[in-house]
């Protein structure tokens, strides 16, 4: 039926934006992520006048889907191109028709769990490791520990993301948001606010876990502030190794740029050593924390976990050289240019 409310404004003078307002609305809308600025202000104040709510952004984001992408990595044997929405349930219509599964004693099976075997042992063996600085696998070991079950973790970055994968477990659908088959960066904050304000809302108490390399976390980093206004219930861990995949230590850095201009002589990938992100959270009224050890990691993650009063940000120190564990197939490493 007709929203009566829609019928008896549109026989009076109505702007643009309270049209738009009102058809989201209409749909059943409940949130508008946006940056402000023309028409996004009139828009926004037009759908909080109906009950929308309106987190302004400070960071535009954009999605594309691509048909060109289809086998960009390696050639599959069946392509999907569609709404991942509607594709999704035309497979489960599907499933339900025809009961079948992969037999569980097939080669394939076997050999992966072979894999998945030696993958976990590898891992192990990394996170072990009491050297410091910490190197990524013990850090993400130390966070496992201590992980609500029922959190959602957000993970963006290089080598902070694909290794993150591997070791963050979820245990809930839709409970990991990262940038999924692409490099994309700097969606992680934007994500971790949209899942908060859910968990906000309809799960009070559930914690959102946003896991963001360095280098990540500098392409959204002013949305702490959006965080801190909203008071969202979101823990921020930046994995830190002074640079983009590797970095230099501080002793390293200042040899290398002591006789000549930094410019003409530090590696680009290499950003400031030590940078203390952690005062962007306490700058907005967040906890802040910087940690070099698992032991400080272990017990500024238990407090920021029992303190839902305000949102935090972990700031980690790992091996400035630390990398992942080799890589079976090139495409996962090579570049695309």
């Amino acid at each position: 039926m007709p929203d009566s409310n829609f019928a008896e404004r549109s026989e009076e003078q109505m702007s643009g934006a309270q049209v738009i307002a009102q058809a989201l609305k209409t749909q059943d809308v409940e949130y508008i992520f946006g940056i402000v600025g023309i028409p996004v202000t009139e828009i926004a104040i037009a759908a909080q006048q109906l009950g929308i709510k309106y987190i302004g952004m400070r960071n535009e984001q954009a999605v594309d889907i691509c048909a060109e992408e289809l086998g960009n990595n390696v050639k599959p044997a069946v392509t999907l191109l569609g709404d991942i929405s509607a594709v999704s349930k035309q497979l489960l219509e599907e499933l339900d028709k025809t009961a079948w599964e992969y037999p569980p004693e097939s080669k394939w099976w076997k050999t992966l769990r072979e894999k998945m075997k030696s993958n976990e042992a590898a891992s192990k063996e990394l996170a072990s490791k009491k050297s410091l600085p910490m190197n990524y696998y013990t850090v993400f070991y130390h966070v496992q520990e201590q992980l609500p079950r029922d959190c959602f973790v957000v993970s963006e970055g290089a080598n902070t993301m694909d290794i993150g994968r591997t070791v963050l477990q979820n245990y809930l659908p839709r409970h990991r948001l990262d940038a999924g088959t692409f490099g994309t960066m700097g969606v992680g904050l934007g994500f971790a606010i949209a899942a908060a304000m859910v968990a906000k809302d309809r799960s009070p108490g559930q914690r959102v876990i946003c896991v963001e390399g360095d280098s990540a976390f500098g392409f959204s980093g002013m949305e702490v502030e959006t965080i801190c206004r909203y008071n969202l219930p979101i823990i921020l861990l930046v994995v830190n190794n002074n640079g983009i995949y590797q970095g230099f230590d501080m002793n390293t850095w200042k040899e290398t740029s002591k006789f000549r201009d930094p410019t003409a002589v530090v590696p680009p990938m290499c950003l400031l050593p030590n940078s203390h992100y952690e005062q962007i959270m306490t700058a907005f009224g967040g906890k802040g924390y910087f940690v070099e050890t698992p032991e400080e990691l272990q017990k500024s993650l238990r407090q920021s976990l029992a303190d839902t009063t305000k949102p935090s940000l972990i700031n980690i120190m790992i091996e400035p050289q630390a990398t992942r564990k080799a890589q079976d197939f090139h495409w996962l490493t090579r570049s695309n240019m």
